[in-house]
């Protein structure tokens, strides 16, 4: 008997596929929390029979055994003998997780989806505050569970480089499911899906769970953000998802006009440097000083196209100091936000792309000002002794934003500066 424990394409391709009389997914040992392990062996005859091993047998395992039973039903294997080992999962893994081994011996009907538990809410708006993604491994189900606790702007449900190739199909499984079932606290709902091709099977599965944004990994051509467009217009018409592009080469860095002007669903443009480092050929140092025409480069062609520019991440989650002065660096070159690896990263992050009192003071004394001018029938906007033109208004009106956005209130005359500042 062989069993089927390696990843590969769900779906079409499982139809295709000469069924196993076993089917094995998930995680089991010392060091695994909130999963579990499932193995599952087809028979001719005698219904389902589950084994069960967990911690929590006398409190859920009537309902584990039931969940298990319903789902194996579901998906078209009448008679089963079905392992499972359990880490404390909940019920949105417990399914991912038995659909995985279920279409990994070559199960090709039925539908598993758990019932949707998360909050309906609207999608976010293409402009939305940005400061911070979290990442969290597409694969690893502790890590999702209470992301939304640390209030990061946005999650990242990643598929790409977090998920071992053998994974990919029981990752995408437990990433839809997770944006059925899981209350990220009003984060952002972001999915990074694995290069096309294959990021195109990932789409197939999560679009129709709305997500809020999808990044798109290594692109290097506007035709990449072409094809994503085009899965969205098939899958997801009616509410379809912002879109981030992550420039990781250098052929990317130079088209990254061309590509944040590809689909007007690009929301944001970001950079891989780890990538781009090796593509590049040179080492990533602390400062960044080697990537810094890059990170120029995103930063102006996202502004020329009317999106976001969002940093990378800082590497190294231990340096605090370290992360800090990347992302004041970051904010200084114009980016919005940048990615987080960890939740200690998010109060530095926070803290770096917020206004300070004086800036916000300083913008509402401009945006005043150039009310108090437009009501008067004035062309010129002055304050003090000084000309205001429309870019700085335009900042100034981003910055008011922001800091309604966060409650950070301006500082009082006194604290504010100079007069006409």
């Amino acid at each position: 008997m062989s069993v089927a424990a390696g990843g590969g394409s769900m779906g079409k391709s499982a139809k295709a596929k000469q069924k196993d009389e076993r089917g094995a997914a998930g995680r089991r040992g010392e060091d695994v929390r909130s999963d579990l392990y499932v193995e599952i062996e087809q028979r001719a005859a005698g219904g389902i029979d589950v084994a069960l091993t967990s911690r929590v047998e006398p409190y859920y395992g009537r309902a584990i055994r039931e969940q298990a039973e319903g789902l194996i039903g579901a998906l078209g294997l009448a008679h089963a003998l079905v392992e499972i080992d359990d880490q404390g999962a909940l019920p949105f893994v417990i399914a991912a997780r038995i659909e995985a081994a279920a279409r990994r011996m070559g199960a090709s009907e039925g539908d598993a989806r758990p019932e949707r538990t998360a909050p309906e809410r609207p999608r976010t708006e293409k402009d939305r505050l940005r400061r911070s993604r979290l990442y969290l491994p597409g694969n690893e189900p502790k890590y999702m569970i209470n992301a939304g606790l640390y209030r990061p702007d946005g999650i990242i449900l990643d598929l790409e480089d977090s998920v071992h190739p053998r994974e990919k199909d029981a990752a995408r499984l437990l990433v839809r499911n997770a944006l059925r079932c899981v209350d990220f606290l009003g984060a952002e709902r972001m999915v990074r899906i694995n290069q096309l091709p294959l990021g195109l099977e990932d789409l197939e599965a999560v679009l129709p769970e709305k997500p809020d944004l999808i990044l798109v990994p290594k692109v290097e051509s506007p035709d990449q953000v072409r094809d994503v467009d085009a899965a969205i217009d098939r899958l997801a018409p009616d509410e379809p998802p912002w879109l981030m592009p992550i420039l990781e080469s250098a052929l990317g860095i130079e088209r990254a006009f061309a590509i944040a002007t590809a689909s007007p669903r690009v929301a944001a443009l970001t950079i891989g440097l780890e990538d781009l480092a090796a593509d590049l050929g040179i080492a990533k140092s602390a400062d960044g000083a080697e990537s810094d025409w890059a990170r120029r480069r995103v930063v102006n062609a996202a502004r020329a196209a009317g999106a976001q520019a969002i940093d990378s991440v800082y590497g190294d989650v231990d340096d605090t100091d370290g992360l800090e002065a990347w992302a004041e660096s970051s904010r200084r070159l114009g980016f919005e936000g940048m990615g987080c690896l960890h939740p200690s990263q998010l109060e530095a992050v926070h803290g770096a792309f917020a206004p300070s009192a004086e800036q916000v003071w300083r913008a509402r004394r401009i945006v005043a000002a150039y009310e108090d001018a437009q009501a008067r029938g004035l062309g010129v906007v002055s304050l003090g002794s000084k000309m205001i033109d429309a870019p700085v208004v335009k900042q100034a009106l981003r910055v008011v934003r922001l800091a309604e956005e966060l409650g950070i209130g301006g500082a009082t005359d006194e604290a504010g500066g100079e007069d006409g500042g």
